[in-house]
């Protein structure tokens, strides 16, 4: 029986992966490359260590696939990650779990989504600049204290994570799910959360036009707390499928474009100047006042970037691409905003349940697997666009 899924290192491994996906092999096979290529494995009987007395013990009841996970398994993600995380870990960082300890206020058996950030309080040390002011995501601590280093639940090896039967958390983690809210919504929270925070970042002026690009988890609900906490005026979405054209439509987009007519879609809504460089992508003199990047590819980014008026504003809500070329920032003088997770001890985390239980979220969660199929499940997230699905989870509980 498999009892977690357990990202160990292998540099060589690492390597192989980073080929096989930038090449061919990498879309068409993806089911192949995460189970044999990837420095993933399944293991039995992993002893989970409790970091602190008054931890809790929790029991996955769903954990998702992040962007994030894919770009680690796949060779994707920045070497700058490296020093933050700790080996072996077991991924999965968007959890909604079942408790099996007392906690103030959550007794034994209560339902529970995760706030996935280790921070001082969590570690048991004193409080950096960033927590005492509210700004857990952008903790200095994360190498220190009490347990293992790493910036997230699902990326130490002391605490485990949720693609596996059991993992461990602080209290000040655990936000409590309400009764009626079932469990493909509750694992929607800690993204949503993220979405939350990313829209906060960006601090969109009342009636600012807005370009999303990417319509996976993470575009779809950066367009949901637009509309939820902003008075944004028209929201453009960049969608590479039926399915999420669909989706960002019935969440409130004013226009849904296709890749390739993009930036000349949004040269007609903005009254910008389409300008065609002897090498590179076409651009806008004009253009939207906010762009967030949701899609973690270069591609995006480079779109976002070619997409904003001078002084405009960038959000990175998806892990970055390696590289890109950032003569826009410079010349058109943007600001470039980074939104890596959500500062969950102020109120995102909590406006994100309360948002999650009122949203139209029915069938984002459509893709569910249990441990034992983990290759399945990594090749279904990785095709998830192309398959019309929006997020793939472990079920821990299923044999």
């Amino acid at each position: 029986m498999t009892d977690a899924l357990e990202f160990y290192r292998s540099p060589g491994k690492y390597l192989l992966s980073r080929g096989a996906a930038a090449s061919s092999l990498g879309s068409r096979f993806a089911g192949v490359l995460a189970g044999s290529v990837a420095p993933l494995r399944p293991v039995s009987g992993r002893k989970q260590r409790t970091p602190d007395a008054g931890w809790v013990r929790l029991r996955p009841l769903l954990s998702g696939i992040c962007g994030s996970d894919l770009s680690l398994l796949t060779g994707r993600a920045s070497a700058y990650l490296s020093p933050v995380v700790s080996l072996p870990f077991v991924p999965g960082h968007e959890i909604v779990a079942e408790t099996l300890d007392d906690s103030p206020g959550l007794p034994a058996g209560s339902r529970v989504v995760v706030d996935p950030v280790l921070a001082c309080a969590t570690r048991n040390v004193p409080a950096c600049p960033a927590c005492a002011n509210g700004r857990p995501s952008q903790c200095d601590h994360l190498t220190t204290g009490s347990i293992a280093a790493g910036l997230q639940t699902g990326f130490c090896t002391d605490t485990g994570g949720g693609w596996s039967r059991t993992l461990t958390a602080h209290p000040g983690q655990l936000h409590a799910v309400p009764d009626a809210m079932d469990v493909r919504t509750a694992v929607l929270v800690e993204p949503l959360a993220c979405a939350v925070h990313s829209v906060r970042r960006a601090a969109v002026a009342d009636g600012a036009s807005v370009l999303v690009i990417g319509a996976g988890t993470v575009g779809l609900l950066v367009l949901l707390a637009l509309r939820e906490f902003t008075n944004a005026g028209s929201i453009h979405v960049v969608a590479k499928y039926q399915h999420q054209r669909e989706r960002a439509k019935a969440l409130g987009a004013t226009e849904v474009l296709p890749a390739n007519r993009a930036t000349r879609a949004l040269r007609s809504a903005t009254g910008g100047f389409l300008l065609r460089p002897d090498f590179g992508s076409e651009y806008l003199l004009g253009g939207v006042d906010v762009a967030f990047e949701c899609s973690g590819g270069a591609k995006g980014l480079d779109a976002a970037l070619r997409s904003v008026r001078a002084g405009g504003t960038v959000v990175l809500s998806g892990m970055p691409p390696r590289s890109v070329d950032l003569t826009p920032v410079w010349f058109r003088e943007l600001r470039l905003i980074g939104s890596y997770a959500s500062d969950g001890r102020r109120s995102d985390f909590v406006e994100a349940v309360e948002l999650a239980a009122r949203a139209p979220l029915s069938g984002f969660v459509d893709a569910v697997y249990p441990l034992s199929r983990w290759q399945d499940a990594l090749g279904h997230a990785l095709a998830a666009g192309r398959l019309g699905t929006v997020k793939v989870a472990f079920d821990p509980t299923r044999d």
